[in-house]
């Protein structure tokens, strides 16, 4: 696994930016706020959008006033082998949980 992923944050906002390919930084922000529930600090958001830029996962351009951000190539291939990989790992779970009632 490459290191950006070890970052929950950064994969957090490379799986909303496959979902919805352009947002400003701020509808990011708001979106993983809503869903951690918790507010996070702007500085170290958006530490973690900028290296996602400065490591070719993200892409940004100014639009107006605002930065649209949107996930490079580079940041949708991985993103897809993370979501596999935690396929993959959900079913090995499920097998095990069906044999170890199978063994009851």
């Amino acid at each position: 696994m490459t290191k950006w992923l070890q970052s929950g944050r950064r994969r957090d906002i490379c799986v909303l930016l496959a979902a919805d390919p352009e947002l400003h930084g701020q509808q990011v922000k708001s979106r993983l706020e809503s869903h951690y529930d918790d507010r996070i600090e702007p500085k170290a958001f958006y530490g973690s959008l900028s290296a996602l830029v400065d490591a070719g996962f993200v892409e940004k351009r100014t639009e107006g006033i605002h930065d649209v951000y949107a996930l490079t190539e580079a940041g949708d291939r991985r993103v897809r082998e993370h979501y596999e990989w935690m396929g993959e790992c959900l079913e090995l779970e499920g097998e095990s949980a069906e044999s170890s009632l199978e063994r009851e």
